[in-house]
């Protein structure tokens, strides 16, 4: 009874001990994701507060490369992913956030265009 006892011990003290828990960041990891997040966001803002270019087009490509570089940025920093982490799902979120932010960054720039090309001119309309 006692062999009984001690296996039934071991097992329920087994069960509470699991080593895969996914790595929580230090201070100095999460300061770290901090500054090149107010940096990622410093940049973009200058850009266009200055008009840094002279076309709006390349500014807005700027703009958006600086804000895929923030999202990896808060995906490694802030939520913890890696290929590593719980057995490749996080992987399988990071496919599916790069095709949503893909499907939205797109989406947004062609209603965009396609609302400033068949916008009435503000002339036509005051003469209306």
């Amino acid at each position: 009874m006692s062999d009984t006892h001690a296996t039934t011990h071991d097992a329920h003290a087994d069960h509470g001990s699991h080593d895969d828990h996914a790595a929580h960041g230090t201070r100095g990891s999460y300061l770290k994701g901090f500054f090149l997040s107010v940096i990622l966001t410093a940049i973009p803002f200058w850009i266009v507060m200055t008009d840094a270019f002279k076309d709006p087009s390349t500014a807005a490509l700027v703009v958006m490369v600086f804000a895929v570089a923030q999202i990896v940025v808060h995906m490694i920093y802030f939520l913890h992913m890696s290929g590593k982490s719980e057995g490749g799902w996080t992987m399988m979120a990071l496919i599916f956030t790069i095709i949503l932010v893909v499907i939205t960054l797109s989406g947004s720039i062609w209603v965009m265009y396609h609302m400033n090309t068949n916008m009435m001119p503000m002339q036509a309309a005051a003469d209306m």
